[in-house]
């Protein structure tokens, strides 16, 4: 990235969002549009705040998952039960550009919140929905979250080992992908808005559908032929070769399914013979002969270490890696080289690595410009912006409203 990039403001400033969700999948729709220089204004509970403060590793009594979600955002609490709070919400509503919210659906309705309500006093709005089953459909009432998502969506019955236990990934999958394609929505609803002169709308994500979106073939391959995939372990059924397979010190990942790095791999392992097997020139043959491949590979890793199977394959542009853990990350200098690895200083001061942005843009690249707020410290600069302000603001905050 040259450093004249480094000077364009971010893709998204001067863009305001309203941002009514909590926990995963509407924040870190949220934290995009934020890292890319919009300014996300999240509205928390009096009291607790957004349930994502207290979530796993706490330091100094905040997540420090808060940390990275909710950077580059600003705080105001509002009891949303409250009529008057309602009220606030509404028009700051008016303002805004983008609005984001992933409760159940009809809450905010009930609140007076609702599509029909927001889109009658500001016609420009975009508003992203996300919710499990999504606003329509005999399952829409129905309480969801990611894991539901992710089991609907068709991923946990792939997940796992043959004849075993599903097993679930080890991060909200689900929730993400369900913010990854809101922001998608959101950007497309921006530039119909902009270029072609449109109103703005409603996007509806469900996360199951989100889930299913990446499911590749998986419906297809029913419909054609009534193949149901199952479960396959560590390796992706219909490609070949490609699996986990042991060191005598760990496990590497080997990718050898392209037709000529299947030939630099078989011969780099000392078998010439399956590299230049006719039936093994492409795909379709080698899946047919998937398990004697992986039991060549294996054989060779199992006696070498991790790092001198790494050392072999890349040097014949073979791709293959390690099983990275949050120490393997920390330590690679590509992440440290692509600035995929930040140090920021929290409010409580305490310096904090965190990820960095992406996707990374050549002339106007987002960043990370404030820390995550403690709950509720922009309320009285927001709230000032609407003229609510003094003797006010300070009725309000005994109601327990702000």
């Amino acid at each position: 990235m040259s450093s004249d990039a480094r000077t364009d403001p971010p893709p998204l400033t001067g863009l305001k969002v309203l941002e009514l969700g909590q926990l995963i999948g509407g924040p870190f729709a949220g934290k995009v549009l934020g890292d890319f220089g919009a300014e996300v204004i999240k509205i928390e509970p009096p009291g607790q705040g957004d349930p994502l403060r207290n979530w796993r590793l706490l330091r100094n009594g905040t997540s420090v998952w808060w940390q990275i979600q909710s950077r580059n955002k600003r705080s105001v609490t509002l009891d949303l039960r409250q009529p008057e709070a309602q009220d606030i919400a509404r028009r700051l509503a008016a303002e805004a550009d983008v609005l984001i919210e992933n409760f159940r659906p009809g809450v905010l309705e009930d609140w007076g919140l609702g599509w029909k309500e927001l889109s009658a006093l500001n016609p420009g709005l975009v508003m992203l929905r996300i919710s499990g089953y999504g606003q329509t459909g005999p399952y829409r009432d129905r309480p969801g979250f990611g894991v539901i998502g992710e089991a609907m969506g068709g991923l946990r019955h792939l997940s796992g080992e043959p004849g075993r236990l599903p097993v679930r990934v080890g991060v909200s999958i689900g929730d993400t992908l369900a913010a990854l394609h809101g922001v998608i929505g959101i950007l497309l609803a921006l530039y119909h808005r902009k270029v072609n002169g449109g109103a703005g709308q409603m996007i509806d994500v469900a996360l199951y559908e989100a889930v299913f979106n990446c499911m590749e073939s998986l419906l297809s391959e029913y419909s054609a032929a009534g193949v149901i995939r199952e479960p396959a372990g560590s390796a992706l059924p219909g490609i070949a070769p490609s699996n986990a397979y042991p060191c005598s010190d760990g496990h590497v990942l080997i990718a050898g399914n392209g037709d000529s790095i299947f030939r630099r791999l078989m011969e780099t392992i000392g078998r010439q013979d399956l590299a230049q097997d006719t039936a093994l020139a492409d795909n379709e043959g080698r899946v047919a002969r998937a398990a004697q491949l992986d039991e060549a590979i294996g054989a060779w890793t199992r006696l070498r270490r991790v790092e001198e199977v790494l050392g072999t394959l890349q040097a014949v542009r073979v791709p293959c890696g390690r099983v990275y853990s949050a120490r393997d990350i920390a330590e690679d200098p590509q992440y440290r080289a692509r600035g995929m690895i930040q140090t920021v200083t929290t409010r409580d001061g305490d310096m904090l690595e965190v990820p960095g942005i992406i996707p990374q843009l050549s002339l106007s690249p987002g960043g990370i410009r404030h820390p995550a707020p403690r709950l509720g410290e922009d309320t009285e600069a927001v709230l000032a912006s609407l003229g609510i302000e003094g003797e006010r603001l300070s009725a309000l905050r005994g109601a327990r409203i702000v």
